[in-house]
């Protein structure tokens, strides 16, 4: 029988066997983001096409070949979220959190939509974790959120990965850049690709994002933004740089980084691996102090960064970096008959209520297809109840590690198994230690929970 549909083309399932180290990952962010001062924020997946016309650009290719944009039932243009900083602001001016002590520090985890020709390390469904610091002109800010992604690849061993800066000015310093890009390209444009070709009279600083292998190369020798920078802008990147040398955070500057949305100003950076092919930029972000004004707001100067789970996912898997296994299935209890399985009902309902992962056969199988399943599950622990077992009012617990058996009372059996349990874990450690194991003393304690 043929299936009516698969997944749409660019777009992934996560299996159970995968969620665990999504949830991993997922937690470490927001932990980390936590620590920095960043709180959790949620927007919808669709807004109003405007807000992202407005502030990611016209001329970009978001915009112009990504966006996944409909009319609603009411007529309303309707686009789903292609990234997440427009959503954050908007809510940020919509809720007045202007009006609560700035900056006012944000992050989220959240699904992309873009429609670009799927491949290793971008799809058309993504995701992506991102910050977003409200209310600071601060150059100490730019360095604080660069560190916080620093810290991220830090704690998850990530090697062979590199910061990369750049500052692309503010509008009034980047008339004079404009012009000049200009005219550089006015003397390339019988080469340039039709996209570009627009760009040069709207936005040339555009042409410099293009995707197009013979507009890439025709931007490798335009004018670089730096030298055009004002004095106030020249000096926030000398302090931004003077903070990260202060911090021992290791950088370059590369004067081709522009990013790929309108809304950035000053500084822009992102964090580049050579492990994961083509698509090698796994964080990036920047200033955006104009997009609350462009959105309908005050100025309010602001910065932030995306980074793309699954990219992240796929480095950590390209340089072998293993995350912490799934909890295991503390004990499987198989119960024989019905009465039988009754009792293994309230036992593991009892072990839940105190934290212990336990399951019971719910399926109606024989003994020996329970202890294969067991085995299946990776149980620590098993036991099988019988009438027998019942009546006497203990049964008898196995170790699945080493065969070592112990018998326990039903009646006292969610305290006893719980003791067996944490003395199990503290021999583990102890054994961990002993062969000199790295153990996340923090991750350890936390599965003990």
């Amino acid at each position: 029988m043929a299936l009516i549909t698969k997944a749409a083309r660019g777009t992934q399932d996560v299996l159970p066997s995968q969620s665990h180290n999504h949830r991993f990952i997922e937690n470490t962010l927001l932990e980390i983001a936590d620590e920095f001062g960043f709180k959790e924020i949620r927007t919808p997946v669709f807004e109003h096409t405007e807000l992202f016309t407005r502030s990611v650009g016209d001329t970009t290719d978001v915009v112009q070949k990504e966006m996944y944009t409909f009319n609603d039932k009411g007529g309303r243009s309707i686009t789903l979220r292609p990234e997440g900083t427009a959503g954050a602001a908007r809510a940020f001016l919509e809720h007045g959190l202007f009006n609560e002590p700035l900056p006012q520090k944000v992050c989220y985890l959240t699904s992309c939509y873009r429609y670009e020709k799927p491949q290793a390390g971008r799809l058309r469904e993504f995701h992506q974790f991102g910050v977003e610091c409200f209310g600071t002109a601060s150059p100490a800010a730019d360095a604080e959120v660069i560190s916080l992604a620093n810290e991220v690849f830090g704690f998850l061993g990530v090697e062979d990965i590199h910061l990369e800066i750049n500052s692309i000015g503010c509008p009034e310093c980047r008339k004079n850049y404009h012009t000049a890009l200009k005219d550089y390209f006015e003397s390339k444009k019988g080469d340039l690709c039709g996209t570009c070709l627009e760009r040069l009279e709207k936005n040339p600083m555009r042409i410099l994002d293009c995707k197009s292998p013979i507009c890439s190369k025709i931007a490798e020798d335009a004018p670089i933004v730096i030298d055009y920078l004002c004095d106030d802008c020249a000096d926030h990147f000398k302090k931004v740089q003077e903070y990260l040398d202060e911090m021992m955070i290791p950088y370059s500057i590369n004067p081709q980084i522009v990013r790929g949305l309108d809304y950035y100003t000053r500084t822009v950076f992102e964090f580049v691996s050579d492990s994961i092919g083509a698509q090698g930029t796994v964080c990036g972000g920047g200033r955006y102090d104009g997009l609350m004004e462009e959105l309908g707001g005050s100025h309010v100067p602001s910065l932030g960064f995306g980074m793309g789970i699954e990219r992240l996912m796929l480095l950590l898997e390209s340089q072998g970096i293993k995350l912490p296994e799934p909890k295991r299935c503390d004990l499987y209890v198989a119960p024989i008959g019905d009465k039988a399985s009754l009792k293994a009902a309230s036992l593991v309902q009892a072990l839940r209520q105190s934290g212990v992962a336990a399951q019971f056969d719910v399926a109606g199988r024989s003994v020996k297809a329970q202890m294969k399943y067991a085995n299946k599950l990776g149980a620590r622990f098993t036991v099988v109840i019988g009438d027998d077992d019942i009546e006497k009012g203990v049964v008898t617990v196995k170790n699945m590690d080493d065969g070592e058996t112990v018998e326990i009372a039903i009646d006292e059996f969610d305290e006893e198994f719980l003791e067996l349990t944490l003395q199990q874990s503290a021999q583990d450690l102890q054994d961990a230690v002993a062969n000199g194991d790295n153990i996340d003393l923090k991750s350890f304690l936390g599965g003990l929970m």
